[in-house]
C-alpha cells in the first residue's frame, strides 16, 4: 500500500494529527587547536612522485598541515572546460536535463558554444530487462572531454564503461588532497579533462537503487565520452576564480527530447560479466527526471528554469558514478600543456544531505503517514509529516536501521548491515496526534499469552470462532477468556476490532493491575527533591540565589495528569556542602526547621513527617525557606563539597515515604571531602591517543555503580545540574543519573548575566515534563529473531529487562537484534515493546508499542529498505560505549570497516556490473559516507586541543539515550542562510552544506546542532543588515561573542529571532546563542561544526574520506 492510498477504516478513536517541530539539547564548549593532525587514513594514489605540489591560488581557508590544500576548497582552473555531460551511454529520458556544472571561472561569459545536455528517449537497451520503478539509479557520471578519436559506440542504450586499472597507492591520504595518479612511466590518455554532473537524487518513495559515481582510474582505458567545444577565450592555466556560493546551471534552451549531443565516439561497451547467483541484479541505466538545480542556491543568470517543489510520480533515476579514477591529479601548472586536463571533484557532485532532505520534504511532507501497511519506511526525521496510526506504531516511537531484514543470519552477516531499533517510548507527540488510548480490563488485566507473555495486539489471529486466539510471536494457541469473546466476521476479524485499541492500534496503553505493583500494593505518587550545593562556588556565583528565586514559581508547574487541578507529586528539600542540611516544611511550622547531618559516612534521614510535602498546603513555609536559604549561607567559607552521601540521603527519603521520585541536583565542584564516592582529579591530557585513554571515560571508582543499583531498586531517579569552573569528572559524576534514566546538565563557568537563560529554561522543562517512574521495559519479537544488545541510560539485571527509575519523553532505548532461526518472508518479523511505569498521578500502567517488519530473500531489498539515519545513531552509540573499553583508533578502524563491508556488499550483489574505478552507492545509504566521517570526526573519538575530558565525557553519555532527529543535527549541523530568503518569509530559509565553501562574507548564517547555536557574520555584509540585526553601523561595532540579540523593531530583527526561539523550541535543550564575526578567533570554534571541510583535529574533509571510503570497498572487493 502506498502512504498516499486511502487508508481502511479508520477506527473510532482514529486520531486528527499533525505536523512535527522536532526536538531540542544544551551547549558544551572546547575551542580546536591550531595543532598539526595526524594522518587518519592511509595513502589513496597520491601523487606521482616528482611533481612540485602547490596549492592554487585564491584559497579562502587555512592551508592544511602539509600538502595541497584538501579537495574540497579547490575549483577547476579557467583552462579547464569545467561543464558536466553525460559519459557516452548515459542516455536520459523524461524532461531536459539539468545538470550541474563545476563553477566557471568569473571572466567567462556563458557563451553559445557551450553545448547544452539533452535529453534523450531510451530506444534499446542491450543488456537485460528495462529497468523497473524498483530499479531506480542515482547517477554521478564522469564526464570526459576527449581529444582522441575512438571506434563509434551505439547511439542508444546502456554503455558502460571498460573496467579500470588503479595504480598503487602513494602519499598522503588526507594531507594530500591529490590522488589518482599514474603509474610510474605510463602517461595519461592525452587531452581528457573529466568534470562531474550533479548528483541527481530520485524521490525516496520510489523503491531506490543505487547512485554510482567514478573517480578515474589511472591509466587504462576510461569512461566513453561526450565532448563539448572549450568556451571562447579559454586557455590552459591560470588561477581559479572562487564562486563559492552559487552553482552554476546550464542554459535553458536546451534541446528537444530526441536529439542527440555529437562528439568523438568511444570505444564500445564490454559485454555484461555474469550475474551473481542467488540475488538479483539491479540495473544501474540511466533513465528519468533530471534534477533541479541545487537547492537553496540562487539562478547565476536570468531565465534559469524553475522549478515546482511537487514532484511528479516517482520514476527510475540515472546512477551517479563519482570516478574517483576520474579524481585530481597533480597541480596543472607542472603538467606538460596536453595533460593539464584533470580536476578535482566538484563538491556538488556527491551526495548531499541538504538534496536528500529536501526532497524527502517535498515527496513525502504533504500526505499524512499511514501506518497500516508492514515494513513501510517513514519519511526521515527532518521532515514534518502526520502520522495515522492504524496498526503499526508511528515512526516517534520506534525507528528501524531497516524495514526489510534479512530471512538468514548468513545473509545479515554477508550484507553486514545492523539490525536495530531506537525506541522512544514516551515520545511527545504533536498537538494533532492524539496520546495513546488507555486500555482498561479490569480486574482480570490486559490479555496476554500463555507462553511468551506477549500483550495482545492487532497480529495476534483469531480462531475457532473466536474462542481461542494463535500468538503471533511464539505461535502458542491460547483461549479467549469468556468477557473478552466476541464473533468473528467472514475475514475472520473479530467485529469489534475497529472498537478496541489493542486490536486496531500500533500503540496504546493499559492499565495495570496490582499485580504488576511492587509488593503487590499501588504505588503512592512520585516525589521530588531539590538538593542544592551551598558551597563557596554556588553563593559566589549567585547560583543560590537564583536557583531559589526561580523554585518559587516553578513548584506551580509540577506534572500532573490529565484534567487533574494540582500535581499528586510532592516535594523536599536539602541543601550541603560537607554536610547535609534537611528542611521540615510542614504546613502547620510557622517557619521551616533546619536538621543537619554531618555524619556522611552512614547516612540517613533524620525527619519523616513533613519533609515530603504538597505545595499548595506548604506553600507559605516553603516561600519562606526558598527566601532564607540565599542568606543563610551568604557568608560561607566552605569550598569542600560530597556527592554520593547527598544522592543516598535522597534515596533513603523516598524508601521511607514508600514512593518513587526524582532527584535534582544542583552541584559545582570535584567532591573532595572525606565522605563515600570521593574523588580525586585524574584529568591527564598526555593520555590522549594512548591505549590508557579509555580509562578517561570509566568511573573513578565502582561505588557509584552500586549506589545506581540501590537507586533504580527504589525507583529513584537523579537529574544532574553541573556548574563546574574545572575538572568535575563528568564521567564518574554521571553515572547515577546513566543508570537510573536521569539526565545530566552541564554549565561550565557559569555567570548569572550569561548563562542565566540557558540554565532556567532547561530546568523548568526539566521539572515540567512528563516522567514515567519505576519502570521496566522488555522488547519481545516473533520467532527467528531476539534482541541482543541495548544502549541507552538505564540499568539491566538480566539479560532481558530494561529498568528505569525514570523515562521521559526525550529519551530513548536502542536495541539490536540478531537471528536466531530462520525467518518467513511470508509472515515477516514483529517487535513489541512493553514498558511498565508509574505515572505522575501514582497510576500504574503497561504502554504497547508494536511494529511489523518485512523479510527478505534478496539483499537488493535489504538495500531498498534502509534508513541511514536510525544507522548512523545506532552506529555511534555502538562506538561511544566501545570508547570504554578500546583505544580510540580501534574503534574509528571498525566503524570504517563496517560501513566498508556495507557497501561493498551492495556493490557485489545488487549493483550491475561497472568499473571498478566507480563508487556506487545504494539510494537510500548514499548519506552514509558523510555522515559517518562526521561520527569519527566528533569529539568523542578525535578531539581537538581544546576540547576537555569533561567535555568528552558529557557528550559521550548525552548521545546514548539521544533520538534519531538529534543524532541527525548533532552529527550534521543545519546552517541557514538569514538574507537570502524574502524577508517577509515565514518559513524556515533553506539550509546550505556544512562546508566554509558554501559560506559567503556578505551574508549572515545560523548554525545549529541540539546544542550549540552560532550566528556568523561576513565581513563584507551590508551595513543595512549590520544595523538591523545589532543596531551599530558597521561590521566593527559588532561584539564578537554577544549572546543575546537587542530586541529592534524592524522585519530582519524579529525574523531573525524568531527564526531562533522556533529553533530552540525543536531542541530538548536551550541552545546558547553565540556570535561569531568572520576573521575572528571564535571563528575556530564555529569551523569546528563544518563537519564537510577537514577538521583541525585531524579528520578527513568529505571528499577526502569519501575517496577513502572508495579505496576500502575496492580491496575488499578485490
Amino acid at each position: 500500500m502506498n502512504v498516499n492510498q486511502s487508508a481502511p477504516p479508520v477506527p473510532p478513536f482514529g486520531q486528527p494529527q499533525p505536523i512535527y517541530p522536532g526536538y531540542h539539547q544544551s551547549s558544551y564548549g572546547g575551542q580546536p587547536g591550531s595543532t598539526a593532525p595526524p594522518i587518519p587514513y592511509g595513502a589513496y594514489n597520491g601523487p606521482v612522485p616528482g611533481y612540485q605540489q602547490t596549492p592554487p591560488q585564491g584559497m579562502s581557508r587555512a592551508p592544511p598541515s602539509s600538502g595541497a590544500p584538501p579537495a574540497s576548497t579547490a575549483q577547476a582552473p579557467c583552462g579547464q572546460a569545467t561543464y558536466g555531460q553525460f559519459g557516452q551511454g548515459d542516455v536520459q529520458n523524461g524532461p531536459s536535463s539539468t545538470v550541474q556544472m563545476q563553477r566557471l571561472p568569473g571572466s567567462q561569459p556563458f557563451g553559445s558554444s557551450l553545448a547544452p545536455v539533452v535529453s534523450q528517449p531510451a530506444v534499446l537497451q542491450p543488456y537485460g530487462p528495462p529497468p523497473t520503478s524498483a530499479q531506480v539509479t542515482t547517477q554521478l557520471a564522469g564526464m570526459q572531454i576527449s581529444g582522441a578519436v575512438a571506434p563509434a559506440p551505439p547511439t542508444s542504450g546502456l554503455g558502460y564503461g571498460p573496467p579500470t586499472s588503479l595504480a598503487s597507492a602513494s602519499g598522503s591520504f588526507p594531507n594530500s588532497g591529490l590522488y589518482g595518479s599514474y603509474p610510474q612511466g605510463q602517461a595519461p590518455p592525452i587531452g581528457q579533462a573529466q568534470g562531474y554532473l550533479g548528483v541527481q537524487t530520485p524521490q525516496r518513495s520510489a523503491p531506490s537503487q543505487a547512485s554510482s559515481f567514478t573517480p578515474p582510474a589511472s591509466g587504462g582505458p576510461r569512461m566513453p565520452s561526450v565532448t563539448g567545444p572549450l568556451l571562447p577565450g579559454q586557455g590552459f592555466g591560470g588561477p581559479p576564480v572562487s564562486q563559492p556560493n552559487h552553482v552554476s546551471s546550464p542554459s535553458p534552451q536546451a534541446l528537444s527530447p530526441g536529439t542527440q549531443m555529437t562528439g568523438p565516439p568511444g570505444p564500445p561497451p564490454p559485454m555484461h560479466s555474469p550475474q551473481q547467483p542467488g540475488y538479483q541484479l539491479q540495473q544501474n541505466g540511466s533513465f528519468g527526471p533530471a534534477r533541479g538545480p541545487q537547492p537553496n542556491y540562487g539562478s547565476p543568470y536570468p531565465g534559469a528554469p524553475t522549478f515546482g517543489s511537487q514532484p511528479g510520480p516517482p520514476q527510475p533515476l540515472p546512477p551517479k558514478r563519482l570516478d574517483p579514477d576520474a579524481i585530481p591529479s597533480p597541480q596543472l601548472n607542472e603538467l606538460p600543456p596536453q595533460q593539464k586536463t584533470r580536476h578535482r571533484i566538484d563538491p556538488d557532485a556527491i551526495p548531499s544531505p541538504i538534496q536528500v532532505i529536501e526532497d524527502d520534504r517535498n515527496n513525502r511532507g504533504t500526505e499524512p503517514f499511514v501506518t497500516g501497511v508492514r515494513g513501510q519506511v517513514p519519511p526521515l526525521v527532518t521532515t514534518n509529516f502526520l502520522v495515522k496510526d492504524q496498526g503499526n506504531a508511528s515512526p516517534r516511537y520506534i525507528r528501524c536501521t531497516s524495514y526489510n531484514i534479512p530471512c538468514t543470519s548468513d545473509m545479515a552477516k554477508q550484507a553486514q548491515v545492523p539490525l536495530a531499533a531506537v525506541i522512544k517510548p514516551l515520545a511527545r507527540l504533536p498537538p494533532e496526534e492524539a496520546s495513546p488510548y488507555v486500555v482498561d480490563h479490569g480486574e482480570s488485566g490486559p490479555l496476554r499469552c500463555n507462553r511468551c507473555k506477549a500483550y495482545m495486539c492487532p497480529f495476534m489471529q483469531f480462531i475457532e470462532g473466536g474462542r481461542r486466539f494463535q500468538c503471533c510471536f511464539c505461535s502458542c494457541i491460547n483461549d479467549v477468556p469468556p468477557q473478552y469473546f466476541q464473533h468473528l466476521d467472514h475475514t475472520g476479524k473479530r467485529v469489534d476490532a475497529y472498537d478496541r485499541p489493542e486490536l486496531s492500534l500500533g500503540s496504546y496503553e493499559f492499565l495495570a493491575t496490582v499485580d504488576y505493583c511492587k509488593n503487590n500494593k499501588f504505588p503512592s505518587p512520585p516525589a521530588f527533591i531539590f538538593m542544592i550545593d551551598v558551597s563557596y562556588n554556588a553563593i559566589r556565583t549567585g547560583l543560590v540565589r537564583l536557583l531559589c528565586e526561580e523554585l518559587k514559581s516553578l513548584l506551580d508547574f509540577l506534572p500532573r495528569e490529565g484534567g487533574a487541578e494540582e500535581s499528586a507529586i510532592r516535594v523536599g528539600f536539602v541543601t550541603y556542602n560537607k554536610v547535609l542540611h534537611f528542611y521540615n516544611v510542614k504546613s502547620s511550622l510557622a517557619q521551616p526547621q533546619m536538621m543537619v547531618v554531618s555524619d556522611v559516612a552512614d547516612m540517613f534521614v533524620p525527619l519523616l513527617d513533613g519533609f515530603l510535602v504538597n505545595v499548595n498546603e506548604s506553600r507559605a513555609v516553603i516561600t519562606s525557606l526558598l527566601d532564607q536559604i540565599p542568606d543563610m549561607f551568604a557568608d560561607t567559607r566552605e569550598t569542600e563539597t560530597v556527592f554520593a552521601p547527598v544522592i543516598q540521603a535522597g534515596m533513603e527519603a523516598l524508601k521511607a515515604a514508600e514512593c518513587a521520585g526524582k532527584l535534582f541536583l544542583f552541584h559545582t565542584s570535584l567532591p573532595m571531602a572525606e565522605a563515600p564516592g570521593k574523588l580525586k582529579n585524574r584529568d591527564d591530557r598526555k593520555l590522549i591517543n594512548t591505549d590508557k585513554e579509555k580509562t578517561l571515560f570509566q568511573p573513578q571508582t565502582g561505588a557509584y555503580q552500586t549506589l545506581a543499583k540501590e537507586c533504580v531498586a527504589q525507583g529513584c531517579c537523579v537529574d544532574l545540574f553541573l556548574f563546574p569552573n574545572q575538572y568535575v569528572d563528568v564521567a564518574t559524576l554521571s553515572v547515577v543519573p546513566q543508570l537510573t534514566g536521569g539526565s545530566v546538565y552541564k554549565y561550565a563557568c557559569f555567570q548569572v548575566e550569561n548563562d542565566q537563560e540557558r540554565f532556567l529554561s532547561d530546568l523548568r522543562r526539566d521539572v515540567q515534563k512528563v516522567v514515567g517512574f519505576d519502570a521496566v521495559m522488555r522488547v519481545r519479537t516473533s520467532t527467528g529473531i531476539r534482541a541482543v544488545d541495548f544502549f541507552g541510560a538505564f540499568y539491566m539485571s538480566n539479560t532481558t529487562d530494561v529498568e528505569l527509575a525514570g523515562l521521559d519523553g526525550d529519551k530513548t532505548v536502542t536495541v539490536e537484534f540478531k537471528h536466531d532461526d530462520r525467518l518467513n518472508e511470508e509472515s515477516g518479523a514483529l517487535l513489541q515493546c512493553a514498558l511498565l511505569y508509574t505515572s505522575c498521578a501514582g497510576q500504574r500502567r503497561l504502554r504497547i508499542h508494536n511494529l511489523a517488519l518485512n523479510c527478505c530473500t534478496q539483499l537488493a531489498d535489504l538495500y531498498r529498505n534502509c534508513e541511514t539515519d536510525t544507522l548512523i545513531n545506532y552506529m555511534a552509540k555502538l562506538a561511544y560505549r566501545g570508547v570504554l573499553n578500546s583505544p580510540l583508533k580501534a574503534v574509528r578502524d571498525t566503524l570504517i570497516t563496517q560501513c566498508a563491508q556495507i557497501l561493498a556488499c551492495y556493490r557485489k550483489n545488487c549493483a550491475s556490473p561497472s568499473s571498478a574505478g566507480q563508487l556506487i552507492l545504494p539510494e537510500c545509504m548514499k548519506l552514509l559516507p558523510v555522515y559517518l566521517n562526521c561520527v569519527l570526526k566528533s569529539d568523542v573519538l578525535q578531539p581537538g586541543a581544546e576540547v576537555t575530558t569533561d567535555d568528552r565525557a558529557y557528550v559521550r553519555q548525552l548521545v546514548t539515550s539521544m533520538d534519531v532527529a538529534e543524532t541527525n543535527v548533532f552529527f550534521y549541523p543545519r546552517l541557514l542562510p538569514l538574507t537570502k530568503s524574502p524577508i517577509e518569509s515565514t518559513t524556515e530559509p533553506p539550509a546550505v552544506r556544512a562546508s566554509e565553501e558554501r559560506l559567503s562574507n556578505g551574508d549572515v548564517y545560523l548554525l545549529e546542532n541540539g546544542l550549540n547555536l552560532f550566528l556568523w557574520v561576513g565581513a563584507s555584509v551590508q551595513q543595512g543588515v549590520v544595523q538591523s540585526l545589532f543596531s551599530v553601523s558597521s561590521f566593527s561595532q559588532i561584539t564578537s561573542g554577544l549572546s543575546v540579540l537587542p530586541v529592534l523593531d524592524n522585519p530582519l530583527s524579529k525574523k531573525v529571532r524568531d527564526l531562533i526561539d522556533s529553533l530552540r523550541a525543536q531542541r530538548s535543550r536551550y541552545m546558547k546563542l553565540i556570535v561569531v564575526k568572520q576573521e575572528d578567533k571564535l571563528e575556530m570554534l564555529f569551523k569546528n561544526f563544518l563537519v564537510e571541510d577537514k577538521s583541525l583535529s585531524g579528520g578527513a574533509s568529505y571528499v577526502d574520506f569519501l575517496c577513502h571510503m572508495h579505496k576500502e570497498i575496492r580491496q575488499l572487493l578485490s
